[in-house]
């Protein structure tokens, strides 16, 4: 009895029939001594999708359908395998969009042509006005929107309603047109598919936003001289944040110019108000590129009606520090109106490039600490880090000693520390400088990106502005000069300050940006420059390691 192998006396299978079968069955077309081979070599699966795909072929022959689709090796049968794995397992990829494919670079000839014909090289006499001009000159349909509109925004405006191209050469305000078209371009209408649009519209509304800002802290600063910047910031939020924007638009009657195809009262506040805060920015930095920050104070108070005294614009109730010392005779007793704050021009002999902004936030009565001892030992090694005192042409040298001595309070005021004096005098710290020495920071940075990058788009400037202005690198500016050493705190914040150093970051942020604000008191805009972009050098994209 053979019990190795059972397998070897088994029957073999009959022979298969030679009469021609029907096709209502894809399996009765089959022999059956080829049943078994394809469950050899493929799987369950792949054998049904198989005798399926062959069963719907209606091509081939009934005697040579089994024979084709029973090889394993069959190139149809494998193809068919393979096409239908791939609807299955593996979908087509997505082609990325044009715009991310690298094209190849201009050379340097037609490089060199587009940027000389470009209007941004036209003004060697006003680099920032030429800067902020659109990448290439306007064409047809540009000129086809301010022959229909631009006249209605003049005349809103309250502007000539002449063309601005008459003007003469060594005039910002000949490329006002082009600017008050640019202002108009917001991101959502049909214009600002052109690229040269929509760049030059993004640029003036990323310079509107910051001339804005300095323009109401120098007025609030000057109108309400005994005041802490919390609620001055709480009046311009009120003023012009994005949810009071389209007040004032609507009475200036630039609405139509803003939404020339919907009614601006009928739209949620997701579309009405990203694009008139884009309009409001932009036209705000085309006014101060062509005319200064007294127009600025004209278009704000008189064209669109602001009221500073408004009840909306009231900040909220709070505690509020007695002050015991008096302002300046110029403060004293009233307050100032805007016309005031914007025809001011200071004497000829005046000791300061801002005179009533330095009273406003430098009080008289910092003269009793001259002579102490942060005066006596700290105050040179301040001056002679930060290049003080600049070299000045006064005709008398008494105006030139006062200067250097005013200098050396509104220094001293810079390093203490709200904790030390808040409570004796509300006004005997930096809060009031370092208010206006943020917004001047924020200018002069947008100016010189502006500037230096005058092909970027608003957007890349933005994030670029904001990279370099945190304020975790403002204060790390400050420490790369040692000058965090000088700051006067409190016994009590001076015992926390030595066991948590990170509490002290936000204070050698806030005296960073006071000493921005009493430079463009003191010496002005150009001083600004210079402390920002040669003593701090805050180009750097991240500070060196101290």
């Amino acid at each position: 009895m053979e019990l190795s192998s059972p397998v070897r006396h088994l029957p073999r299978p009959p022979p298969p029939p030679t009469v021609s079968l029907s096709f209502s069955s894809s399996l009765s077309s089959f022999p059956h001594k080829i049943q078994f081979k394809p469950l050899r070599t493929l799987s369950p699966s792949a054998t049904i999708r198989a005798i399926a795909v062959a069963g719907e072929q209606p091509g081939p022959r009934p005697e040579t359908v089994g024979l084709t689709t029973a090889r394993a090796d069959s190139p149809q049968r494998l193809l068919r395998e393979l096409a239908e794995r791939k609807k299955f397992s593996s979908p087509k990829k997505k082609v990325p969009p044009r715009r991310f494919i690298l094209r190849p670079p201009l050379d340097d000839a037609k490089l060199t042509e587009r940027f000389l014909n470009s209007p941004q090289l036209s003004l060697k006499a006003f680099p920032l006005l030429s800067s902020c001009l659109p990448p290439s000159r306007l064409d047809n349909a540009d000129r086809t929107w301010m022959d229909e509109y631009l006249l209605e925004a003049k005349q809103a405006l309250g502007y000539p309603l002449e063309q601005s191209e008459k003007l003469g050469d060594d005039n910002p305000a000949k490329q006002f047109d082009t600017l008050l078209y640019l202002s108009f371009q917001h991101p959502s209408c049909e214009r600002t598919k052109a690229r040269h649009v929509r760049n030059g519209h993004s640029r003036l509304s990323f310079l509107g936003q910051y001339a804005l800002e300095l323009v109401f802290a120098q007025f609030f600063l000057q109108r309400y001289p005994r005041e802490s910047p919390g609620p001055m910031r709480e009046r311009v939020y009120a003023l012009i944040g994005k949810r009071s924007l389209p007040k004032w638009i609507k009475a200036a009657s630039l609405q139509n110019l803003v939404f020339p195809y919907d009614d601006m009262d009928k739209m949620i506040r997701k579309d009405r108000e990203p694009p008139v805060k884009s309009v409001f920015w932009a036209l705000f930095g085309a006014i101060y590129l062509c005319y200064g920050m007294p127009e600025v104070y004209r278009v704000l108070f008189e064209a669109f009606g602001m009221d500073p005294e408004d009840e909306s614009c009231q900040p909220k109730l709070r505690r509020q520090l007695e002050d015991v010392d008096y302002v300046s005779v110029e403060f004293e007793g009233q307050q100032l109106s805007w016309q005031e704050v914007a025809g001011y021009k200071p004497p000829q002999d005046a000791l300061f490039a801002h005179p009533r902004l330095f009273r406003a936030c430098v009080p008289p009565g910092m003269h009793r600490f001259r002579g102490n001892i942060w005066d006596f030992d700290c105050r040179p090694q301040v001056m002679e880090a930060l290049g003080y005192p600049l070299n000045m042409t006064d005709r008398i040298p008494e105006i030139t000693d006062a200067r250097n001595v005013e200098l050396g309070l509104g220094l001293q005021l810079c390093f203490l520390h709200p904790s030390m004096h808040k409570f004796e005098h509300p006004r005997f710290c930096f809060e009031r400088l370092e208010y206006v020495g943020q917004k001047i920071q924020d200018l002069v940075m947008a100016e010189r990106l502006l500037m230096k990058h005058i092909d970027a788009p608003g957007r890349w400037l933005q994030e670029k502005h904001r990279q370099l202005l945190m304020n975790k690198f403002c204060g790390r500016y400050l420490r790369e000069k040692h000058l965090h050493r000088f700051i006067v705190y409190s016994d009590l914040m001076q015992g926390r300050y030595e066991h948590n150093r990170r509490l002290r970051n936000p204070s050698t942020t806030a005296v960073q940006q006071a000493i921005h604000g009493l430079a463009y008191c003191v010496y002005g805009k150009p001083d600004v420059r210079r402390l920002m972009f040669e003593v701090f050098d805050f180009e750097q994209i991240l500070p060196k390691p101290v």
